[in-house]
């Protein structure tokens, strides 16, 4: 299947800059012959933007309406970041969305980064395993992607791809440098980790965004700058596959 990336800058609150720029990438993803593009964590409002509580808004909400549209008109699937509001929650969640503009999954960070995250939302306590493209996938979203114990759960459910909707920023450019990559090989899946670019407030990107495939080898990756990164990824390799869960010996 071919996946598409996008690494740009945050929307910053601007829900009608948001949708925009997703009805100008999905046709532009279609055109280069994707099945799916990533965007980064928190999409709508922005990851650093200041109202991001009161911009939340429910599954069924508006924002997510127009982004299925936009998924079917483009004939594109599509992974993003939201924040979302369920009753007196706000969960920083993902959703996957088909081309036909219906939702495949939906997910609530579990790993909350920082004591921001932590004031803003509560965490999530489920996986979201699904299958598209004749692939089985899966949703994590940023400090997710750092814990081994969660890329073994999915591997052992026999998730194939993990998206990663993330906003990671200076000085941890190790994590899409080093972690993500090590977190594929070490676990026998692929993973796409789609990042912010520039600057929001206080916070730098690192960039880095990048589709790494189940035996480590990076397949696109992007510097610090905008770009729509568009890669194949190839069948598993039955040859070389990950052996080290069947391996482990543990000690004592």
């Amino acid at each position: 299947m071919r996946v598409a990336i996008w690494q740009g800058h945050s929307a910053a609150g601007d829900v009608g800059r948001a949708l925009a720029v997703l009805r100008d990438l999905l046709p532009a993803a279609a055109a280069a012959g994707a099945d799916m593009l990533v965007m980064p964590e928190l999409w709508l409002p922005g990851y650093n933007a200041e109202d991001v509580a009161l911009c939340a808004e429910a599954l069924d909400g508006p924002f997510l309406t127009a982004v299925g549209e936009a998924a079917r008109h483009a004939g594109c699937a599509v992974v993003l970041g939201f924040a979302e509001r369920d009753g007196e929650r706000c969960y920083n969640s993902a959703v996957a969305i088909g081309a036909d503009g219906r939702r495949l999954a939906h997910y609530r960070k579990i790993q909350l980064y920082g004591a921001r995250e932590a004031r803003l939302f509560s965490p999530g306590a489920d996986y979201a395993v699904f299958d598209h493209g004749g692939r089985r996938m899966a949703l994590l979203i940023c400090y997710d992607v750092e814990f081994a114990p969660h890329i073994r759960a999915l591997a052992e459910a026999g998730v194939e791809l993990v998206l990663v909707p993330t906003a990671n920023m200076d000085p941890f450019m190790h994590v899409p440098a080093l972690t993500v990559p090590a977190q594929a090989v070490n676990h026998g899946l692929a993973i796409a980790y789609a990042n912010y670019a520039g600057t929001e407030g206080d916070l730098t990107y690192t960039g880095g965004s990048c589709l790494v495939n189940a035996d480590g080898a990076v397949l696109a990756q992007a510097g610090r700058h905008p770009a729509l990164l568009v890669a194949d990824l190839p069948a598993p390799d039955a040859a070389r596959p990950s052996t080290q869960q069947a391996d482990f010996r543990p000690v004592g």
